[in-house]
Formats: C-alpha cells, sequence, structure tokens
C-alpha cells in the first residue's frame, strides 16, 4: 500500500496499485463520491463508496469538512470530470465536522464574500480561493531565496526590534517593558526611556536596510527576507501594519546595475511560479474574470491573469526619469481634464498610485522603472545627484498596483550624508554606526526593497492586500 499526498495520486498511473490518503472532506454526493482534499493541489481526489458494503453510521460521518482517511484502489475513472478515482475498500473517520456548526462557517459549500472569509481567516485557507493564494504565497517565497542564493547572495537576519527609523517615516510600534500605567519620568515629565529594558527608545523596525548595508560592505552582496510593522492608521485595501519585506543590498554596484538586478528578480520568481503554480493561477485567472464581469467596463483588467505575468517577462521594463514622467503626466488628458484626484502641476510632486498606474497602464503600456527623483520627496540616504536637486532613487511601476519596489544608490559621501541628516534633524549620535561604514572603506553600494505582499497581490490578482497574508494586522484588528 502507497501512502501518498492528493496531488500525487492524481499524477499516477500506478493502476491497480492499493493508495491510502488523507484530507477533508469537501463534498459527499449520492452517498457515494466523496470529493477529498488535503491542500496539496486545488483539485481533489474522487474517492468511489459502495455504500451497501459500509457501516451506515460511518457514511453518516463523512460530512463537509470532516477529516478522513481512505484505503482503496486507484483506478481510471469512469467519469468526464478527472482522469483518476479511488474505489474506496476503507474509511476512517479521523475528526468529525458537524453539519449544523459547518453551516455556520465558511466551510459550508456555498459562496462567502472576501470581507466574510477574513472574519474566519482560520478556516480561509481550506476554500479553493486560500488554498491556492497560500500555496502560491509559499512557491514565491521559496523563489526569492533560490534566485539570491543562486545569485551568491548571503541571507542576513536583521533586528525586528531597533532603536532607528530607516525610513524617516515615524509612525513606528514602541516596545517597551514598563508598567504602562507607571512608567517612569523623568524631571521634566518625559517618559525615562533610560530605565527600560533596553536603556532606550525602541521599536518594531519599519525596514532592515541600514543594517543590512553593514553587511553588504562587509559580505558584498546580502539579502533580508523578514518581518517589518508600520503604525499607519490607514484602512486601505492597500495597506497592512505587518508585512514582509525583501531587502537586497549590493556593494560596488551603482543605480543601473541596481536596476538590472531588481529587473531580473521579479523575472525570475514570476517565471518560476508560471512553471510550478500551473492549476492554481488557472483557477485564480477564473476567480479574477468573474470578479471583473461583475465591474464595470472602465474598471475591468484589460489582461487575463497569465497573461499579464507573462507581459512582465516578455516586456524590458521602460527606464523613464521623474522629470520625463511629469512632463508625460502633466500633458495627460487626465490630468488636463482634471480626471486625476492629484493634479499634477509642477515638477517636484509626489507621484500616487493613479499617476503611476497611468505611466504603466495608458502610456507605456509596460513596466516603468522611474528615476532621479527630487531629493525633497526621497529618504536621507539616497544618493545626491550633480545637480543637487535630484537623487539616484528608482521605482518600479506594476499595472493593477504601480509601486511594487523602491530603491536607490545609497549616499556614499560621508560629508554630505551627515548635510543630509543634519537638514532633516536627524541626530549623528542615533546613526553613528551607520556614519562609520562611510568613514572606513566606503564604496558606490546600491540596494531596494520590495513588500512581498505586494508581490503576492501582482501574481495571484487579488484586489486587496488583506487577502495575501495567512492573518492579517490591521488597525483595530489582530485577530487569530
Amino acid at each position: 500500500m502507497i501512502q501518498a499526498k492528493v496531488a500525487e495520486i492524481l499524477e499516477s498511473d500506478q493502476f491497480l496499485q492499493e493508495f491510502k490518503v488523507s484530507g477533508w472532506v469537501r463534498s459527499f454526493r449520492s452517498n457515494r463520491f466523496v470529493a477529498l482534499n488535503d491542500g496539496s493541489t486545488i483539485n481533489n481526489i474522487q474517492c468511489v463508496i459502495d455504500f451497501e458494503k459500509f457501516n451506515p453510521e460511518t457514511l453518516k460521518r463523512i460530512t463537509v469538512g470532516a477529516a478522513i482517511s481512505v484505503k482503496g484502489i486507484l483506478k481510471e475513472s469512469e467519469g468526464k470530470q478527472q482522469r483518476v478515482e479511488i474505489d474506496a475498500k476503507e474509511v476512517t473517520i479521523l475528526g468529525d465536522a458537524n453539519p449544523e456548526e459547518v453551516k455556520l462557517t465558511i466551510l459550508s459549500p456555498k459562496r462567502h464574500s472576501l470581507e466574510k472569509l477574513r472574519e474566519q481567516a482560520h478556516l480561509r485557507v481550506r476554500t479553493n480561493t486560500f488554498g491556492a493564494i497560500m500555496r502560491v504565497r509559499s512557491k514565491l517565497s521559496f523563489a526569492v531565496h533560490s534566485y539570491f542564493q543562486q545569485n551568491n547572495f548571503y541571507y542576513v537576519n536583521t533586528p525586528i526590534i531597533t532603536g532607528s527609523d530607516a525610513e524617516g517615516a515615524g509612525e513606528m510600534f514602541k516596545v517597551t517593558n514598563f508598567d504602562l500605567k507607571n512608567p517612569p519620568k523623568n524631571e521634566d515629565g518625559s517618559i525615562d526611556y533610560k530605565k527600560d529594558f533596553f536603556g532606550k527608545e525602541t521599536n518594531l523596525t519599519v525596514s532592515g536596510q541600514l543594517e543590512g548595508e553593514t553587511y553588504a560592505l562587509g559580505l558584498g552582496q546580502i539579502y533580508t527576507f523578514g518581518p517589518t510593522f508600520r503604525a499607519e492608521n490607514s484602512n486601505t485595501s492597500r495597506h497592512l501594519a505587518e508585512f514582509w519585506m525583501i531587502e537586497p543590498e549590493i556593494a560596488f554596484c551603482d543605480l543601473d546595475g541596481n536596476m538590472d538586478l531588481a529587473e531580473d528578480f521579479i523575472k525570475y520568481v514570476v517565471k518560476y511560479v508560471l512553471e510550478n503554480c500551473k492549476d492554481d493561477l488557472e483557477f485564480l485567472e477564473q476567480r479574477l474574470a468573474n470578479e471583473d464581469k461583475a465591474k464595470p467596463a472602465a474598471e475591468r483588467s484589460e489582461m487575463g491573469l497569465i497573461e499579464k505575468l507573462k507581459f512582465v517577462l516578455e516586456n524590458n521594463f521602460k527606464r523613464v526619469s521623474y522629470t520625463e514622467a511629469i512632463d508625460i503626466l502633466k500633458d495627460s488628458k487626465p490630468n488636463k481634464k482634471k480626471k486625476f484626484k492629484y493634479i499634477i502641476e509642477e515638477w517636484g510632486a509626489d507621484l500616487q498610485s493613479e499617476h503611476e498606474r497611468y505611466l504603466v497602464e495608458k502610456h507605456f503600456k509596460c513596466p516603468v522603472i522611474l528615476f532621479d527623483y527630487p531629493a525633497k520627496i526621497k529618504a536621507f540616504y539616497m544618493r545626491l545627484n550633480e545637480d543637487g536637486k535630484t537623487v539616484r532613487a528608482m521605482d518600479i511601476l506594476f499595472p493593477g498596483i504601480g509601486e511594487i519596489v523602491g530603491g536607490s544608490q545609497r549616499e556614499e559621501r560621508l560629508d554630505v550624508l551627515k548635510e543630509k541628516m543634519a537638514e532633516l534633524g536627524i541626530e549623528e549620535k542615533e546613526l553613528w554606526w551607520y556614519l562609520d561604514t562611510r568613514r572606513f572603506g566606503t564604496c558606490v553600494h546600491s540596494g531596494f526593497g520590495l513588500g512581498f505582499e505586494r508581490l503576492v497581490q501582482f501574481v495571484t490578482g487579488m484586489g486587496n492586500i488583506r487577502d495575501v497574508i495567512p492573518f492579517p494586522r490591521t488597525p483595530q484588528s489582530a485577530e487569530f
């Protein structure tokens, strides 16, 4: 007897061989046909029961959601819906699921809204949609590590608890060991963080970039892939309070090399899932097509999901300066007719998602890399250009979501970096260790950050970022 996963059995040609498979009941028709799924594939294995040969009490317990194990003979299926099926000889009930209670959950066969599924995040992975999303997410994670390991990058675990705000963005979660009802105070009434666990004010990290840079300037090229946190009180389909970031940093690499790396990396991981998640992507493509039918024509996707992924693979990313992009946007129809929510009036404007998507979807019709942004709208660590007003920054823009990658050549000149920190009120003593990397063998170096959930969103076609992470953390929500 062979014990196997559903995915393996569906591919097997070992007919008349006895198999054992365990999983959860998706349906039980005519007291005869059990659709069984174990999470290894979106497809179910049909187990055929000769009900006259089974105990009626056992048959009563084969209900939707129940966990069972089946032993039987693999046969070519007589039905057209599947290639193979199992002629069940023995069924063991491993865990019951009361049909009346199942009716109250998302395990019941009727269709449920994504909002309803979020309320039962502990069960939603048993649905086709979320099983597919999470298998794709897993394969994408593997592809991320595969790409960097094959290209001789070293994986570095940067700290989750940090005393620095890498982005200068504020909105960080504080980490403290104090009794919040009675924290120690200084004479001026402020909280005395010297008495806290770490002896200073600390937060959950928003980025591993600054620490990553220090390791790149020793190991040559590194990447981080870990959780990051932002206390932004934003209840949108684009924001999470806890999310995962991929952040490579490369020594002896300028902005052009950084753009080459980012494009090559994205194409590798997209190609990997196209080759390894065929069934799940086909299901998600159909789900997206059905969802699109309910939308006004103007809001529908121009491309199917798989076509969109191939579109990324088959097109070179168009490289456009921020200045050129502003000229295009100022002259665009939606800007002139005031259709944009944020009208572009002058150079220096911070681009919004609507502008980014216009450039990708309407103007260039391919992925776009914007570079050389105004220094005033970018972070202190980005290298200042010779013009004194732009920095060597780059953002990669994708159809459907806008910015997916943000990166830059880092400012390697100690004097310029100190000036920029002073302008923004960042104290040198807070980042003395970061400045040291510019004192001892500084060199041109670059890196970028890619929000992993944004990537999963793009690849799965899901419209809400809360649907591509197992247990979303958002304002007023930390259930499960």
